[in-house]
């Protein structure tokens, strides 16, 4: 039905009953009888509409569909559509809360940061990401302005300048951040912050990959190519010279090749194609080897000793020795003839450990955070005397990684080091290494 005839009609009943009644009243009593009834029954009539209307204004003050007052006649209608009403906006609200509590939520694990303002730049909100990148806090800056909370020169032209097209770079609190404001709205406007500091730490490290990389391998180039030339150029060279240069071509070749071999044993350890594939190692027969070679190393010049009281690894045996080995043969050419190294492979606390242990001419503390860095060299001139590639700890670094164990470093300046891998439990195999001394 018409909701207009729902009301009108039943008011238009109450009126005719009143009139039939004041009729019938002035019939049978006369007038003034038949008015008293008519003014009592208007009253009657007026009190039970403002008391709906007191009702109606009380909860309009607090509204709650479960509150809400029952009414009669034309009101039973008007209280009807007003629950209607109120459960759907109720309905509304819980699923606007619902999608605001997701927002935030996506927000806050966001891994940009996201600033939201009003037209003159006061911070209504900001996720935790932005709080990070921008030194920002949400209940403490709250309705400050940005301009006031970010100092940097660079950021007030891009404020001033109003250019938000175009990202702005920006080096902010130890971060390169690239920095962007959004209008939307008439009265707001966003600023996304995406932090490029790891990503521009990586593009460096592969410049500077590439730029060691060509060259460590231009200088055994350029020695095999002045001497093929000079072969070349002088076919009556005598045999002792000859001799001399095919030496040092011989030398630059296999330094070239080691170079190449250890670049792609990093990139391989670095590649998901290669999953590790873990296996039971024999440690007392590895522990020999690497006795052996850095022994062969050295040449006699030094007192190396191997103490082998640990277990079995459950790992890549090729992978472990290449870590293990590293190790060895770096205290072998860091070490002056005469001293001594001590190759380690005991069970601690927390699992196994290897430790090379040398008397060489240690490290300074401002280099050892970066030891494992590609082809990073305490002494350039050094390194190359040893024949060293500059990549021998990046590669225990990734080997480590891939078994779950880490590497801590101790040394000191002319007193010597000590590489310490340690290993976890997890990867103990369950069969006991032999021990070992030598």
């Amino acid at each position: 039905m018409n909701p207009k005839l729902l009301f009108w009609v039943p008011a238009a009943l109450r009126m005719a009953f009143i009139l039939a009644g004041v009729g019938v009243l002035w019939y049978l009593f006369g007038l003034l009888p038949a008015l008293v009834c008519a003014l009592l029954a208007m009253a009657a009539m007026v009190f039970t509409q403002l008391s709906y209307l007191y009702q109606l204004s009380s909860w309009l003050d607090l509204p709650d569909s479960t509150k809400l007052p029952d009414g009669w006649g034309a009101w039973t209608h008007i209280f009807s559509r007003l629950y209607r009403l109120r459960r759907d906006e109720e309905k509304s609200q819980a699923e606007l809360s619902e999608w605001l509590a997701r927002f935030r939520q996506a927000m806050h694990l966001l891994p940009d940061g996201v600033v939201i303002m009003d037209d003159v730049l006061f911070l209504e909100w900001c996720n935790p990401a932005a709080e990070r990148h921008l030194g920002l806090s949400n209940e403490r800056d709250k309705g400050m302005r940005v301009t006031n909370l970010i100092r940097s020169p660079e950021f007030m032209d891009y404020i001033i300048l109003g250019r938000y097209e175009q990202p702005l770079t920006l080096s902010l609190r130890s971060r390169k951040l690239i920095v962007q404001i959004i209008p939307f709205e008439n009265r707001r406007q966003i600023l996304v912050t995406h932090d490029v500091t790891e990503t521009e730490r990586i593009e460096r490290m592969r410049r500077d990959f590439i730029a060691n990389a060509s060259h460590e391998l231009r200088t055994p180039l350029t020695v095999i190519v002045g001497f093929l030339e000079i072969a070349s150029s002088e076919p009556d060279l005598d045999e002792a010279t000859r001799a001399a240069h095919l030496k040092l071509m011989t030398e630059q070749g296999r330094r070239m090749q080691h170079l190449i071999e250890d670049m792609l044993t990093l990139s391989r350890l670095e590649s998901v194609d290669y999953p590790l594939r873990a296996e039971p190692v024999d440690i007392g027969k590895l522990m020999e080897q690497i006795l052996r070679e850095a022994r062969a190393l050295s040449g006699g010049k030094h007192a190396i000793t191997l103490n082998c009281t640990g277990p079995d690894l459950l790992g890549s045996a090729d992978e472990l020795h290449s870590a293990f080995g590293n190790l060895a043969s770096n205290a072998v050419r860091y070490t002056p003839a005469g001293g001594s190294i001590e190759l380690i492979w005991e069970d601690g606390l927390n699992g196994p450990r290897f430790v090379a242990r040398d008397t060489g001419i240690g490290i300074s503390a401002e280099h050892i955070s970066r030891l494992t860095e590609r082809f990073y060299r305490v002494d350039k001139s050094r390194s190359r005397e040893t024949q060293g590639t500059g990549l021998g700890l990046a590669i225990v670094k990734h080997v480590l990684l891939r078994h779950s164990g880490s590497l801590s470093i101790e040394s000191e300046a002319g007193k010597g080091s000590s590489f310490i891998v340690n290993m976890p439990k997890t990867v103990v195999s369950g069969v006991e290494g032999v021990q070992l001394i030598a």
